[in-house]
């Protein structure tokens, strides 16, 4: 049985050992959807599109913003999409979760400048809102681009910047497009409210990389499935049902939250939902990943073809 809690139940986050906890001490596992580049699909996260996935049992909105390919570093307007998509999760008393989404800049030290900028104003926005977290490095990847020479010193001069305004919990990008979780455990941050973000497609990553969260949780450290996919790395073929319900069993096991890539309706197997969707999406627009994603979100049997018309959306079971 799955009972829905938002922001005014479990109030301000902490991190307790490996367990992310609300203010009264219980532990939490958030769930939910992460939108796509908001420079692109930015009409899928207003409060209309978010609000469905609430009617799911999402508890969570990830904002995506890209940082290249058209993202804050050379459009830095969509910062202000940014601030309308968590204002909405929150006026659904929903979590959401600022990402600082790096990818083709590889290296989160490369824009580091940027990023104290920007995330000292978000956080000076949000220091006293407690339903926000900030991810401060999607997936730093690339040649050379290693824990201790990179992603622990940038951590280092970001955490302190968010940390002047606000105590909120802190989700921390690990190498190699976040998988090496278990890299990162070994040599901690010294800080507290701090996770490590572990990301996963089921159609390219199975239990191999579960052992490396399973060696970081032994380690002692917090992690949070900011982003996977029911699809390939790459955002196509599949949909991997098998491979991801392994997944999701894994993440309820361990009581890991996270964010399932995308809502949006890019033509691709990971978009939740089909080409041409509206803003103000329902049932009919599902994409596979979609129905697959809201059954398992609302504790309902995933059906291809529902039999009851907008089924995942009466919350959980």
């Amino acid at each position: 049985m799955k009972t829905w809690k938002g922001v005014r139940e479990y109030g301000a986050l902490k991190v307790s050992g490996t367990t992310l906890i609300g203010s009264s001490g219980e532990a939490v596992m958030l769930d939910g959807m992460s939108s796509h580049g908001i420079q692109w699909y930015s009409k899928f996260a207003r409060k209309k599109s978010i609000e469905m996935t609430k009617k799911a049992g999402a508890n969570v909105f990830r904002v995506a913003m890209y940082t290249g390919e058209g993202g804050y570093l050379t459009n830095p307007k969509i910062a202000e999409d940014v601030i309308r998509a968590v204002d909405d999760a929150l006026s659904l008393d929903m979590y959401a979760i600022i990402d600082w989404h790096i990818l083709t800049d590889n290296d989160p030290l490369s824009n580091a400048g940027k990023a104290e900028a920007f995330f000292a104003g978000m956080s000076r926005r949000y220091g006293n809102e407690p339903g926000v977290l900030y991810e401060i490095c999607n997936e730093p990847n690339g040649p050379g681009v290693t824990w201790t020479s990179c992603v622990k010193p940038y951590a280092e001069r970001l955490i302190p910047v968010i940390r002047a305004n606000t105590d909120a919990v802190i989700l921390v990008g690990c190498p190699n497009w976040s998988q090496d979780v278990d890299i990162a455990a070994a040599d901690p941050l010294d800080f507290d409210n701090i996770m490590y973000t572990l990301h996963f497609y089921a159609g390219t990553h199975g239990e191999k990389l579960r052992d490396k969260c399973r060696r970081a949780i032994s380690s002692g450290a917090p992690v949070f499935a900011s982003e996977w996919g029911v699809s390939r790395a790459n955002g196509t073929g599949g949909v991997f049902t098998k491979e991801s319900d392994a997944w999701l069993d894994f993440l309820d096991r361990y009581n890991i939250s996270r964010c399932n890539w995308n809502l949006s309706d890019k033509d691709e197997t990971s978009a939740a939902l089909l080409p041409g969707s509206p803003e103000g999406w329902g049932e009919k627009h599902l994409s596979l990943s979609g129905r697959y994603v809201f059954a398992r979100m609302s504790c309902r049997p995933f059906e291809i073809v529902p039999k009851n018309n907008d089924s995942h959306f009466q919350g959980p079971m």
